[in-house]
């Protein structure tokens, strides 16, 4: 295995200066822009506020799987659907601009010729991209939506400046931002859930980007973790199922707000996030290619394990990047 020696003492193998050039070629060959790629005023994608397309699906939406949502009419059902997609995709865009705040302050400190500075502007660009079509979709929805609670809004500067600095942490982060949306598309598109054309072509391209974004940080966190010390690597072992559970929260659960704008009873919320038996088990299978990642890297100590199973995101590890749950496995 042969090593490049960069300015900034470390170590980038010649496995991962490949892995960056194919991402970085896919960016060049293969890129989406919300306003070339999006036909918005298409007929075949307009928008309609009473469509039961919005209804939230029982298998992939732990609300939509509760019976009091069931019980209720359809023009409600409907009406919560289209505010929790909406939210949630505000919530994703208001993530990927944490995400853009810590990669840039990471990449201004890599020498020049680095790799690395050259996918992660790639990879901004992208976001920014999503960014605005995320938010196009929101505006064209109708829906006033909040997007992320206040404290998580108030920290999110902070926490992308930070995140420049502790850089494995960021990319842990990362991950723990990007799998629960990915998982939940993938997971609509799968199980044939019907739903609005718009979001449903916004859903394929943020896909489609996001497969490069999430091997990108596995290859980030495979080069670097291997070159960290024992304590630093307990560090990362412990912050990966607290970011994964925390982000998942975050991003999938919606503020008091909600509750309050549809008036959905407190053990609604509560059972639907994350304390029924369906619930946790959604929650758990957003990241069985974290648990893969993790194992790969050799970050699942007993601390890390019992962690991982404390905060409910333990189970099976997949087999392969995406694999379906119903044929994944558990580690051995």
């Amino acid at each position: 295995m042969t090593l490049t020696k960069s300015s900034r003492g470390g170590f980038i193998t010649e496995q991962y200066r490949d892995a960056l050039a194919t991402l970085s070629q896919g960016s060049v060959d293969r890129n989406f822009d919300p306003y070339l790629d999006i036909d918005w005023d298409s007929p075949e994608l307009a928008l309609d506020p009473n469509d039961v397309r919005w209804v939230l699906s029982p298998e992939a939406d732990p609300l939509g799987a509760t019976q009091w949502y069931r019980d209720q009419p359809l023009d409600k059902q409907i009406a919560i659907g289209k505010w929790r997609t909406a939210n949630v995709i505000k919530v994703g865009a208001a993530f990927e601009s944490i995400l853009i705040r810590g990669m840039m302050q990471y990449i201004i400190k890599l020498p020049n010729g680095s790799p690395e500075f050259r996918y992660c502007l790639h990879e901004m660009t992208e976001e920014c991209n999503h960014i605005q079509m995320f938010q196009e979709l929101i505006n064209r929805i109708g829906v006033d939506v909040p997007g992320m609670r206040p404290v998580f809004r108030a920290l999110s500067p902070l926490i992308g400046v930070a995140g420049g600095y502790a850089h494995t942490i960021l990319f842990i982060g990362i991950l723990g931002g990007e799998e629960p949306i990915d998982h939940y598309q993938k997971a609509l598109i799968r199980e044939g859930a019907s739903m609005p054309p718009m979001v449903l072509r916004t859903m394929q391209i943020h896909i489609a980007e996001e497969a490069r974004h999430i091997s990108f940080a596995g290859d980030f966190l495979a080069a670097h973790v291997a070159r960290m010390g024992k304590f630093n690597r307990g560090v990362c072992s412990v912050a990966f199922p607290i970011a994964m559970r925390w982000l998942a929260g975050e991003i999938m659960a919606p503020g008091k707000s909600f509750g309050r704008e549809f008036g959905i009873p407190d053990e609604v919320i509560e059972q639907a996030f994350w304390k029924s038996d369906h619930s946790r088990k959604i929650l758990s299978g957003y990241f069985g290619d974290m648990r893969k990642l993790a194992y790969d890297l050799e970050l699942m100590n007993p601390t890390a394990k019992w962690l991982w199973r404390k905060l409910g995101v333990d189970g099976p590890v997949s087999r392969y990047r995406s694999e379906p749950e119903r044929s994944a496995r558990h580690a051995a």
